[in-house]
């Protein structure tokens, strides 16, 4: 019997990720339903007014709708990634794994492609809903902007979910770490609320990390007053770049081994999902 191909034994390390995060009903929901939830809120509070920005105006539920579109992905695989390694690792998984024929890469790709899938469904749904709900109108002619988008943000937001699982010392403060990094810049990046006429200091933090860029590049595949193909390519090479640094911090700080320190078994998800 000939031995798997390399994109067959990728193939099935992702399903093997896709399966175990649904096994997790607690992940399921505030990595796809609590982005849907907030959509609804918001659009339900906000959505029948108009968003002004510095390019033109647009119905506040669309607004809603990308900007949520682009932070769920971010959730599918900074976040994610940033809380299960960390989990897997203090379970003594990725030890076990790293013992195994298999090459550690290939575990790797199964976790960082099963995030991407779950980020392409997230970014779907909530396109869906903004389409079916809220009439938000979808161009063709920008969907190749939108894809291109896409693929680098998430690739991106993976490498640096990587790196924060890398630097964190357990699965315990993991959740706090990719929380306590992401949602305050959640506020100043387009997501939750169009930053206009804002002090200096905060327009410079949103613009010096990757979130803002990211939102707003998928915000305009989507927007009507942008003009077809929309590539943002000077955001793209920015976002790109924080990918690069996450990739190598990622590549020199990961390890297989588990803290001495850090809780085992169910006491580590416990822990995590506490915090």
């Amino acid at each position: 019997m000939p031995f798997p191909s390399t994109a067959k034994l990728i193939a099935i390390q992702t399903r093997y990720q896709l399966v175990s995060f649904w096994r997790i009903p607690v992940a399921v929901f505030f990595t796809l339903g609590l982005p849907l939830v907030m959509l609804v809120l918001l659009n339900a509070l906000f959505g029948s007014s108009t968003t002004e920005t510095a390019a033109g105006s647009w119905p506040t539920s669309h607004f809603y709708t990308t900007g949520l579109a682009a932070f769920t992905a971010v959730s599918a695989t900074y976040t994610n990634l940033a809380n299960m390694v960390p989990i897997r690792r203090d379970e003594g998984v990725l030890k076990r794994w790293r013992g195994t024929p298999l090459p550690t890469w290939m575990y790797v790709s199964g976790f960082i492609l099963s995030a991407v899938v779950i980020a392409f469904i997230g970014v779907v749904l909530m396109l869906t809903l903004g389409v079916v709900a809220y009439g938000l109108e979808i161009d063709p002619a920008k969907m190749p902007a939108a894809f291109v988008t896409f693929v680098v943000g998430v690739s991106t937001f993976a490498a640096l979910g990587m790196a924060l699982a890398s630097l964190v010392k357990s699965a315990s403060s993991a959740a706090a770490a990719a929380n306590a990094t992401i949602l305050p810049l959640a506020f100043v990046s387009n997501v939750f609320i169009q930053v206009d006429d804002a002090p200096r200091w905060i327009e410079i933090l949103g613009s010096i990390f990757p979130l803002k860029p990211f939102v707003e590049a998928f915000q305009d595949c989507f927007a009507p007053f942008v003009e077809a193909p929309a590539f943002n390519w000077g955001s793209l090479a920015f976002i790109a770049a924080w990918g690069v640094l996450g990739l190598v911090v990622a590549l020199r700080k990961f390890t297989w081994e588990p803290s001495g320190s850090a809780p085992r078994g169910r006491r580590a998800r416990r822990a995590a999902v506490d915090a």
